[in-house]
């Protein structure tokens, strides 16, 4: 069975980050997704992220290559891209042109800032997106720096992961009226959407703006990660009463001044000690001890070790896709299951099967490669 978006067609401005993890969730899904790249273009490593897609290699400042991208969206359900606020316009492939030539197409923009505002036209990068909305300050231990999540935050869940969903909602609201629109993505405003709970935590006085000293943010010693006597860790994250109960009946643990669980003022001292009790086994010691129960407990593993554990292995959740390991496509669909990726296709090789969708013949294409449009 093809996937859930199986039927729609997808125009992807080849970019980095988060408009091409948006690309890939489309196809994963099941998007015909065609990626527009740059001749001689070179894949970067094993880029995961530009996996399921077609590609055509267009030289965008000839005008025969925008022609060719007017003519691919004219005949597609979205596009999506990721450049400055202006360049598609400058480029002629607008929102404006490309609505008023197909009303129905859903045109996607992914940016850092958004599209206006007094910092639109400058660059950055996820670790900027996220400090101005806030959602870095929160980020660290006690008594340190704030500490960028990686790219998870800005680049892939407040923007990559947002800007599918956006594609999506536009796109069924498009089959039903007809009416395309511009999906407006910015990772500043998806990366504070992502903390819309603690807003609501702020606001009723049950967070504090010191960092490492909350509930669920390495303050408490039952939610935390501990380091083992083989130099690994596990994580903890026993909040409930009944949980932390259990945690304290598994480890052993009798001292009186663990009675008080949410006294915020024992969190350190409490901290230490249940450290030094994690420290006297392996990680592999504690699983045996832990696993199956209520404790709310996991080993943390490696990139090497996570498609080998038993929870992981068990639903298939890598894939191995062309000789490398990687994630397989989420979530999981009763009807219509995702297919499994298929490799990312070298730039430019799909061009022929692509252009004569949309009616270039093979004189055409012919034509177009002597002229260094196509690549």
């Amino acid at each position: 069975m093809p996937g859930p978006l199986a039927g729609i067609r997808i125009i992807e401005m080849a970019g980095i980050g988060p408009a091409p993890f948006a690309g890939m969730m489309l196809a994963d899904h099941g998007a015909d997704v065609v990626r527009i790249e740059r001749p001689g273009a070179a894949r970067r490593g094993s880029n995961v992220l530009s996996r399921s897609r077609s590609s055509v290699a267009l030289d965008l400042k000839n005008p025969a290559a925008i022609e060719i991208v007017r003519r691919l969206a004219a005949s597609s359900d979205g596009l999506i891209e990721g450049f400055r606020p202006g360049v598609m316009e400058r480029l002629g492939l607008g929102p404006n042109t490309l609505l008023k030539a197909t009303p129905r197409l859903v045109y996607g923009r992914m940016t850092g800032w958004g599209q206006t505002g007094p910092y639109a036209g400058m660059a950055g990068h996820d670790i900027n997106y996220i400090a101005v909305s806030g959602a870095l300050h929160a980020l660290g231990r006690a008594g340190e720096k704030p500490t960028p999540p990686i790219n998870l935050l800005g680049d892939f869940g407040g923007g990559g992961m947002l800007l599918a969903f956006g594609m999506v909602s536009a796109l069924l609201h498009a089959k039903t009226t007809g009416q395309g629109q511009v999906v407006d993505c910015a990772m500043t405003e998806g990366s504070s959407l992502l903390m819309s709970m603690f807003w609501g935590m702020v606001a009723d006085g049950d967070w504090s703006e010191a960092r490492g000293t909350n509930l669920i943010d390495t303050g408490a010693h039952f939610y935390d990660t501990y380091a083992t006597s083989d130099g690994k860790f596990i994580a903890l994250g026993a909040i409930e009463p009944q949980f932390y109960r259990e945690l304290r009946d598994r480890l052993g643990i009798a001292d009186p001044s663990f009675d008080a669980q949410f006294d915020k003022r024992a969190w350190p001292a409490l901290k230490m000690k249940l450290g030094a009790i994690i420290k006297q086994r392996t990680r592999d010691e504690w699983c045996a001890l832990l696993e199956g129960t209520d404790v709310c407990f996991a080993p943390v593993m490696s990139f090497e070790d996570a498609p080998s554990h038993p929870q992981m292995r068990d639903r298939n959740a890598f894939v191995t896709v062309g000789n490398v390991v990687q994630p397989a496509p989420a979530p999981r669909y009763s009807s219509t299951p995702a297919q499994t990726p298929r490799p990312p296709s070298p730039p430019g090789s799909d061009a022929d099967s692509v252009l004569h969708r949309c009616g270039y013949s093979d004189a055409d294409v012919a034509e177009l490669r002597r002229s260094g449009a196509l690549g």
